[in-house]
């Protein structure tokens, strides 16, 4: 087990980092407050989709990046923790909390999936891999968001299966799917009704 100070740094600092809003910064540059336009949610493709594709792929690299960060740390060679896989989730569950509750938005935020694909590219690479084309599939052959999100969030238990042997990295993969699901339960809801909105190109 990691010792009470490396959680509570590492803890810390993903928080830190999961909290910095860029949908709302980006969106702020531009000109509009995100968190009143389109879904009114700060993620990529809330952004995406009211500023256009530059900006939200810019937003969703960079919500990326606050995932590969908080989880990657950690684990470098010369920070010397005493058990980096496990602290590197640690870093990873307060980055998704972070961006879900962020600390600057009064404790409101985006859904996470980005955060938790960079974060995953530190921790799980094949899985992550697996996830990304089930996302792809999902969502070229759909153009929904919320299901190719959610496809991706089952397929990450699913490959941890196979390709996991660490007991807490699928314990995590598990959570992270319920969090997912948990997390798009209004849309799950919206495409069972028939009411979910397809994205388009803009």
């Amino acid at each position: 087990m990691p010792n009470l100070i490396e959680v509570i740094g590492v803890a810390l600092v993903g928080y830190l980092i999961g909290s910095v809003s860029f949908a709302v910064l980006i969106a702020r540059r531009m000109g509009v407050d995100i968190l009143k336009e389109g879904s009114c949610n700060p993620g990529a493709t809330n952004v995406k989709r009211v500023l256009g594709k530059r900006a939200g792929n810019l937003c969703f690299a960079l919500d990326f990046l606050k995932g590969l960060v908080a989880a990657g740390w950690p684990m470098l060679p010369f920070i010397g923790a005493s058990e980096p896989v496990h602290l590197g989730i640690i870093g990873l569950i307060a980055a998704i909390l972070g961006h879900s509750f962020s600390l600057f938005l009064g404790f409101k935020g985006g859904k996470g999936v980005a955060t938790t694909m960079g974060g995953l590219l530190a921790l799980a690479p094949l899985v992550l891999l697996i996830g990304i084309v089930t996302w792809v599939v999902i969502f070229y052959t759909t153009r929904y968001v919320s299901l190719a999100s959610l496809a991706f969030g089952v397929a990450l238990p699913v490959c941890g299966l196979f390709f996991v042997a660490d007991a807490w990295l699928m314990a995590f993969l598990v959570a992270l799917a319920v969090l997912i699901i948990v997390r798009h339960r209004s849309n799950i809801q919206r495409l069972l009704n028939g009411t979910e909105n397809r994205f388009t190109k803009k």
